[in-house]
């Protein structure tokens, strides 16, 4: 109950702070704009079709898309779905702004004191402040996400749709995405609390891109395949990682001593 009150006060903050959520939609733009451009814009424009390239179609068969779809609709379908890897990054860096700000920015503002007098626990006033900035990003995040298979539906061939909805998919984008968003922006928390820049926070918070920028580049190469139960792995990994950090951040923040250091 106390942490939904805590959610709500967020959500307040937000509300009078709405350009922190520029960020997020600026993102979900992009991730939206570059496969379209890349998949369907770009071969229109140079007449070469995608499926007339042999490396895209060697690496477009391993994605295990059904035999008979043609070469140009195999590799739609698995650019389509390599490029879903986009929608983790929109969780995760539109919302570092609003977590790097959640401890420091309560103390710039003089909101922290009265915050940590009330009774209640770290543990709720630090998952009330992931849950905070997670939750906004996340709905825009899933809107953006609708309007990309929306596209795929209006404009991509007839049959990549159908690819494109798997279970590898749904395993992407509703399991590893927020797990993934909540072991960043956790991170961030741990961070945010024990320093008073909300620059520094972000920073370390953002460096969980750097392996899915690896995965990101790898699943084009084809020298490394997501499959369904490696990115189960990944996500109960993930889920863990974020469990400790909590416990983490909870055991750091130091509240009788964490107003006086940062006098």
């Amino acid at each position: 109950m106390r942490i939904r009150a805590l959610v709500a006060k967020e959500f307040l903050d937000l509300g009078r702070n709405r350009a922190a959520l520029v960020p997020v939609v600026i993102v979900t733009l992009v991730s939206l704009l570059i496969p379209f451009f890349v998949i369907l814009a770009v071969p229109a424009m140079t007449g070469r079709p995608l499926g007339a390239d042999p490396a895209l179609a060697r690496v477009g068969e391993t994605m295990g898309l059904p035999r008979d779809l043609s070469p140009e609709i195999a590799v739609e379908a698995f650019l389509f779905q390599q490029f879903l890897l986009l929608f983790l990054f929109t969780p995760i860096t539109g919302a570092m702004s609003l977590a790097s700000h959640a401890i420091v920015g309560e103390k710039q503002a003089r909101t922290l004191e009265p915050l940590l007098a009330t009774p209640i626990t770290t543990y709720e006033l630090l998952v009330a402040k992931v849950l905070g900035a997670l939750i906004p990003t996340l709905m825009i995040s899933s809107a953006g996400l609708v309007l990309y298979l929306a596209g795929i539906a209006a404009f991509a061939d007839s049959g990549v749709f159908a690819a494109v909805i798997t279970v590898r998919t749904l395993v992407l984008t509703v399991f590893i995405g927020p797990a993934a968003a909540l072991v960043s922006l956790q991170a961030v928390i741990v961070i945010s609390s024990r320093v008073n820049d909300a620059r520094t926070a972000q920073q370390f918070g953002v460096l969980i891109i750097l392996p899915l920028t690896l995965i990101f580049i790898a699943q084009f190469t084809g020298s490394f395949l997501l499959t369904v139960p490696v990115m189960a792995l990944v996500g109960v990994g993930l889920l863990v990682v974020w469990v400790f950090l909590t416990l983490l951040s909870v055991a750091l923040f130091e509240r009788e001593s964490i107003l006086t250091r940062w006098r």
